[in-house]
């Protein structure tokens, strides 16, 4: 059972024992992402993430780097649509080390202007690898497209212009609002101790915050059927759509989760077996969801070639269609729900992961988060309760689609 304490300023800790582990894996999670943004700082959450690590009062850059990799560790960080993540992956011997230095980097950055500078060059060609990457692409026009141009719509790095003029003011404005005490949680999975964990965080974390509340959360607006499409000379068209569904921590989420694995979560799925096997209309098909704390879609994305988009977008449709009226057999449902059971029961094997799903259910949903719980809940679940799920979500009701190609015409739906 995980130890769960929260201080007096808002601040969370999780700790996960994992007895026969011999790694430990730390994350401050900060409840905030580009879907915080305003229009005009897109790209900002991103951004910080990136140069915490460019230099504190007590450490360069590559004294960041040579430290963790003197102590044989591992740290990184990333950023996503609500959530940014510092962490680290070390043996339990480092345990503290590790929770030094993500204090350090977390609450003595220096942004110096020059260090700002140099890290501008790295962001933009992260942009501009993004950017030739026709299924990323293709995926955050899908965002745009039933998002909008702010919120859950805007890009995780955002625009290259912003990433040119961000100051170390605009960092200590965006980090004033989200970076509070009450907006983090520290999580912590491995061989370790509770009481020495909660140790440790009282003297490198709990009261070395200058901000304790955070503004509040911007919340998600209605999903929008709309319809990108980009132009790009090169080989194949790469095209997504999206159906609206219901937040992360919706009740019917393992009902969505096995209706998506047997839609189109595998080689076995709906999808893979009529569009890529029996049609061979492209190489890489599938399904999947994006559930966030108050909103969701799935997701459908191929990439063809461009003689035959028109024709896999009819054929993607017609599957969904199909689903939607025939629901799935005894066979796919059971098939579909020991997917959904061993991927959470395989992830019990990962400190780097349930370091994640602890931290990240705690920041979210304010509550711990239980592996037997679920699998119960995934054991009880009826196939009525997929053809229910089914029968809502995979519509062709409502569509948001986008495209990227070497044609200059949308898709039609």
């Amino acid at each position: 059972m995980a130890y769960i304490k929260e201080y007096k300023n808002g601040l969370k800790l999780v700790v996960e024992p994992m007895r026969g582990f011999t790694s430990v894996s730390i994350a401050v999670l900060v409840k905030t992402g580009s879907r915080n943004e305003e229009i005009s700082e897109n790209g900002i959450s991103h951004f910080i993430e990136h140069t915490v690590f460019k230099g504190t009062d007590k450490r360069s850059s590559f004294e960041i780097s040579d430290y963790i990799d003197r102590i044989g560790a591992q740290i990184n960080a990333f950023t996503s649509k609500e959530l940014t993540c510092y962490y680290t992956k070390s043996t339990e011997e480092h345990t503290k080390d590790c929770i030094e230095v993500l204090s350090d980097i977390f609450f003595n950055a220096k942004f110096d202007e020059s260090e700002l500078d140099k890290e501008r060059g790295v962001i933009i060609e992260e942009i501009n690898m993004s950017e030739d990457t026709p299924d990323e692409l293709c995926l955050d026009l899908l965002a745009e497209s039933y998002g909008g141009k702010d919120g859950i719509g805007m890009t995780i790095l955002g625009p290259i212009k912003h990433i040119k003029k961000f100051t170390k003011k605009d960092v200590n404005s965006y980090m004033d609002k989200y970076y509070t005490a009450d907006n983090v949680v520290i999580s912590i999975a491995g061989n370790v101790k509770p009481e020495k964990c909660e140790e440790l965080v009282d003297k490198y974390f709990s009261d070395n915050f200058k901000r304790l509340k955070s503004v509040p959360q911007k919340k998600s607006k209605d999903f929008i059927c709309g319809n990108i499409h980009k132009y790009k000379k090169i080989e194949q068209s790469h095209l997504s759509v999206a159906l609206p569904a219901f937040s992360l921590f919706d009740e019917r989420y393992y009902a969505l989760s096995v209706a998506n694995a047997v839609f189109g979560g595998g080689m076995s799925s709906r999808l893979y077996q009529k569009i890529r096997e029996e049609l061979g209309l492209c190489y890489t098909v599938y399904s999947y969801s994006s559930l966030y704390k108050d909103c969701g879609v799935v997701e459908i994305y191929a990439g063809v070639n461009n003689e035959a988009r028109d024709l896999a977008v009819d054929s993607i449709l017609a599957e969904l269609k199909r689903f939607n009226k025939e629901g799935i057999t005894e066979q796919e449902f059971l098939r579909g729900k020991e997917q959904i059971k061993s991927s959470f029961i395989l992830g019990k094997e990962n400190t780097a992961s349930q370091m994640l799903v602890f931290g990240k259910y705690l920041l979210f949903n304010d509550k711990e988060y239980n592996a037997n719980e679920i699998i119960k809940k995934i054991n009880s679940l009826t196939r009525e309760e997929v053809l229910s799920v089914i029968k809502e979500i995979f519509t062709d009701n409502r569509l948001a689609v986008s495209s990227v190609g070497p044609t200059k015409k949308p898709i039609k739906i």
